[in-house]
């Protein structure tokens, strides 16, 4: 017979019913060349006579062996599938899981073209027991593309993160010559094995293809060896064989391989095991932080750095023993969003726990002051709630008792307080059961509380449909809602009883529920039905459920729901947007109103809106919101929801739609509408059609972003720069632009009047609101964001030391923090009072009036402080990447910019040292620049557009006829992005000021 092309080694032990499904996926490749080797480990059940039957049905395709006793691993039964293998290539299979069909002809195609030693594909991991076998692509990024390496160095991630051998194939040669087997009497055997190939191979090829469906049976009765975590010789292999693994490396010379290997280990190993740590007991523990601190001396203090910083706190915990603080941490570790440590606060940082904080190496790890905790109320929180009591009578109550954490005492002892549990199915949409706190009180080590839960009278479940009711406590803390879920770790659960329920349905399916650890470690009440009725009348319901009565309600029940389903996707609103919203009449009087995709109410649209109700027009308000309730809007407008059916059909009756970036792309506007689109800045950077990436694209790309900004029949622009550069790059026509200048400035022009007729300045309210006193100079720092070359938002760190600031100027400035809305900033606690993050008021004209001056980088805010004829710095320290970036820039900033460009943080504080001194060679600077930017704007930007478009009312004034007239045009937008749902606007640069 010719020789098999591939060798594949299927492993089995007591799985004879999935054995054949197994082999079936192997001889049913697209590759014929492929001969299977069944290796039974001394198998207790039928596994070897199911392996005979299918070798004796296909004769010369399959075989079967058999080792002499049970080997207990996997190691064995593979490593003499090879001694037996005659293909050219090898692969292997596990008895529960199948290859892909075109598995082995799409790796021995790869194998032949590039030479390799080792072809890898994708492995999918299937979650056989979730309703809708759930899958999921196992480290995707390894296999983005097609690509052939010569040494493992060259892509570290290999070794670290794809650590299996079934979804490769292995050059049988290779194999023998570098005498690679796998070990035995040990687990994560493929750990070692998938090292030594990876070392030893010349060359490893990667495809992009699924080669390998590896099932998940999270049900089973008998877990297999990876999930058998709680048992402690499981991780005694686990750290056998990394030590192996780090002597390989070490031996070839690949440090920075063990580095790599280093940092997974910390991610992932370590975190598999301390998931168990809190249900398992203290010897148990004690063991495993012998073992695990043994190993964790050797890990490099770099490799922490690289970590997430709840896994990096662990293992810290972990080595020093600290159980108090390490088993809420890993808590956190299982429920990422969960604060589960009421943490300190020490030289203004904040830190994860007070203890360690005298050890160098402690205040670094448990530093959390960039999580930002301490700038989120209680209501942004998901607080650990740490069960500390559970009690029930044998019949239908349970009393239980808690403790909530209560973060750096954001909790005083005065805060009202209110609370009550509930009960909800898991399943949507079902049932819910709330039960009042017996008591409720603030203590030194947070916020206790007592309930009395009388299941027997209040829980009425409908059977298997909610057959998991998970338990949360609802706290009301002054106004203030959020919610927590029970932690059990430390309360023993076993000892409790089945509670009689009183079910909606028969009490046959089952009328007892009784309590349970959820998979992330929190407490549930199940449906108990282990009874012989109820088994018997769950078993009838089963059956009754696969019955073809069954099948067609279930299937009415599945088109019920994609109905839904569709009824609510982008796709059908469009679709009705145009073929019947559109068909409605226009309202006169309707006005849309938006602000920066709805996320906020400011800007020229709400400077425009307030003089219309200052003027007393007739109209009618409608105003979208973007989140899930509107915050801050005006009370004496409709508000809908941005996307919702409401907002839709408002847009299709509108006399007007007026924002500053741009209603939803695909909603084509109907010509008795009339759309003032009011801009948000004026532009530094290219944009529209003058980005080169827009160069790039189609035809018909460019056509339907033409379409786009042809919706507009009014632009706003502010000068004629703005013509120049926006309007041209959005190709507006003359007669659309409107030469009015921004309604939004009209403020900072009458300030600057204001400031000049008098001589003095008024602070106004918010400087007594941020708690600024007088004799402080205001400074504001608005930056704007940066991207990727892919157009994406780049994280941002701030380019200078807050806290030098604080401690050289907090004497004399205050420092007013706005980061752009793209990004986010932290403020440790020490400059408290000295730099403060103003970045959640929206509205950003008040800032400005309030601020003695500015510090900016490119952000379009420039054009706009400007009008107030105060000093501006400029702190460009990233000038040549910015300004030579894909898109480029209208002008040169260091030609033109009204202050100093400063490249360090040295010369910002130089500046701000001597910030007038530093001003006064900039005023005539200054001017040139207002004049050249802001030549539109007046100051009655919004009483003309009113006065325009809305004929004012009883309370209007007529405009004086002192300014530029009407023209044409408006400013032009940047990237237009989106579908029906998410592309929703045209993007730019001048959003900065948002």
């Amino acid at each position: 017979m010719p020789v098999p092309d591939v060798s594949v080694v299927v492993i089995v032990y007591n799985d004879a019913d999935r054995l054949p499904t197994a082999v079936r996926s192997v001889l049913d490749q697209t590759l014929h060349g492929v001969e299977v080797l069944i290796v039974d480990d001394c198998s207790t059940d039928r596994s070897f006579d199911v392996a005979r039957q299918l070798a004796a049905a296909h004769p010369g395709r399959v075989r079967a062996l058999q080792l002499p006793e049970n080997s207990g691993g996997c190691g064995a039964p593979r490593n003499h599938g090879v001694q037996h293998a005659t293909g050219d290539y090898v692969m292997f299979l596990d008895s529960d899981d199948v290859l892909e069909p075109n598995a082995c002809r799409n790796m021995l195609e790869a194998a032949e073209r590039t030479g390799a030693d080792l072809v890898s594909g994708m492995c999918v991991r299937v979650e056989v027991d979730s309703r809708n076998k759930k899958q999921t692509e196992w480290y995707p990024w390894l296999y983005s593309r097609t690509r052939t390496i010569e040494s493992v160095s060259e892509l570290p991630d290999l070794l670290v993160f794809d650590t299996l051998s079934t979804n490769k194939c292995y050059r049988r040669e290779f194999l023998l010559e570098a005498g690679l087997v796998f070990p035995v009497g040990i687990h994560y055997e493929d750990l070692l094995f998938s090292a030594q190939a990876y070392v030893a191979a010349q060359r490893i090829t990667l495809i992009p293809n699924h080669v390998y469906f590896w099932n998940v049976f999270e049900k089973a009765a008998t877990k297999s060896i990876s999930n058998r975590r709680h048992e402690i010789a499981n991780f005694a292999h686990r750290m056998e064989i990394h030590r192996r693994v780090d002597e390989l490396l070490e031996r070839e010379g690949l440090d920075g391989l063990k580095f790599h290997k280093d940092v997974k280990f910390l991610k992932h190993d370590l975190v598999l095991h301390l998931r168990d740590l809190p249900l398992l007991d203290e010897d148990y523990r004690r063991e495993f932080a012998r073992m695990a601190n043994g190993y964790l001396a050797g890990i490099a203090p770099e490799a922490y750095e690289r970590v997430q910083r709840i896994q990096a706190i662990c293992a810290y915990l972990l080595a020093r023993e600290d159980w108090a603080n390490l088993m809420p941490a890993v808590d956190t570790l299982i429920n990422r969003d969960k604060l589960s440590s009421p943490l300190a606060e020490r030289d203004g940082r904040i830190y994860w726990c007070a203890e360690h904080l005298d050890d160098p190496e402690g205040r670094r790890v448990l530093d959390v002051t960039d999580a930002g905790y301490h700038t989120r109320s209680v209501g942004k929180l998901f607080l650990r709630n740490q069960l500390t009591a559970y009690e029930d009578d044998g019949q239908g109550t349970v009393r239980l008792a808690g403790t909530v954490v209560n973060p750096l005492g954001k909790v005083t002892p005065g805060t009202p307080l209110r609370g009550r549990l509930e009960l909800k199915a898991r399943r949507k949409s079902l049932q819910a059961f709330s039960f009042p706190l017996t008591s409720l009180r603030i203590a030194a080590d947070g916020l206790h509380w007592d309930a009395e839960l009388d299941l027997a009278r209040r829980l009425r479940p409908l059977g298997m449909i909610d057959a998991v009711w998970d338990v949360r406590l609802i706290l009301d803390v002054d106004g203030v809602t959020t919610r927590t879920r029970l932690t059990v770790g430390g309360v023993d659960l076993d000892s409790a009883h089945a509670l009689r329920v009183r079910p909606r349905l028969t009490r046959l399916v089952s009328d007892r529920v009784e309590p349970a650890t959820s998979k992330r470690g929190h407490l549930t009440f199940v449906l108990d039905a282990q009874g012989k009725a109820a088994r018997r009348a769950n078993e009838v319901l089963r059956q009754a459920l696969r019955s073809p009565a069954a099948d067609l309600a279930k299937s009415g029940v599945r088109k019920a729901r994609k109905a839904q389903r569709d009824l609510n996707s982008g796709e059908t609103k469009l679709r009705v947007y145009h073929e019947v919203f559109s068909k409605l009449p226009v309202r006169k009087g309707l006005v849309v109103f938006e602000s920066h995709l709805g996320k906020q109410y400011s800007d020229s649209p709400r400077a425009i809106y307030e003089e219309m109700r200052r003027q007393g027009v007739d109209f009618e308000a409608v105003w979208s919101y973007d989140g899930r309730k509107p915050e801050g809007f005006p009370k004496d407008a409709t508000l809908v929801k941005r996307w919702s059916w409401q907002y839709l059909r408002a847009l299709a009756q509108a006399e007007f739609w007026i924002d500053n970036q741009g209603f939803p792309l695909r909603l084509v506007k109907r010509p008795e509408t009339t759309y003032i689109q009011t801009w948000h800045g004026s532009a530094l950077k290219r944009m529209g059609f003058d980005e080169p990436r827009m160069k790039l694209k189609t035809r018909a790309a460019k056509a339907d972003f033409q379409k786009v900004l042809d919706r507009f029949d009014h632009f706003l622009v502010r000068s004629e720069h703005d013509v120049r550069t926006l309007a041209n790059a959005f190709r507006l026509r003359d007669e659309v632009l409107l030469r009015s200048g921004y309604p939004r400035n009209d403020a900072l022009v009458a300030t600057r009047r204001a400031e000049e007729a008098g001589g003095a300045r008024e602070r106004g309210p918010l400087a007594e609101e941020l708690g600024i006193g007088a004799d402080k100079t205001v400074l504001l720092y608005a930056p704007t964001f940066r991207a990727n070359p892919n157009g994406s938002v780049r994280g941002f760190e701030l380019p200078f030391d807050v806290d030098e600031f604080a401690e050289r100027f907090g004497d004399r400035f205050v420092l007013l923090m706005r980061s752009h809305y793209l990004n986010n900033v932290v403020l440790p606690p020490s400059v408290r009072g000295k730099v403060i993050d103003v970045t959640g008021h929206h509205d950003i004209t008040p800032l400005l009036q309030l601020a003695d001056g500015l510090i900016t980088d490119y952000s379009s805010v420039m054009f706009d402080y400007a009008l107030l004829d105060r000093p501006m710095l400029f702190f460009a320290y990233d000038y040549e990447e910015y300004a030579n970036e894909a898109r480029g820039t209208y002008f040169d900033l260091k030609e033109k910019a009204p202050g100093p460009v400063l490249e360090t943080a040295e010369e910002l504080f130089a500046a701000i040292e001597g910030l007038k001194a530093a001003d006064d060679g900039h005023r005539e600077a200054r001017r040139r620049f207002t004049a050249e930017f802001g030549e539109y704007d007046q100051g009655d930007a919004a009483r003309r557009i009113v006065g325009r478009f809305f004929g004012g009312g009883a309370g209007a004034d007529r405009p004086a006829d002192n300014g530029p007239a009407y023209g044409d045009a408006l400013p032009g937008p940047t990237v237009i992005t989106g579908s029906a749902r998410s592309g929703s606007s045209v993007k730019g640069e001048a959003h900065d000021r948002a």
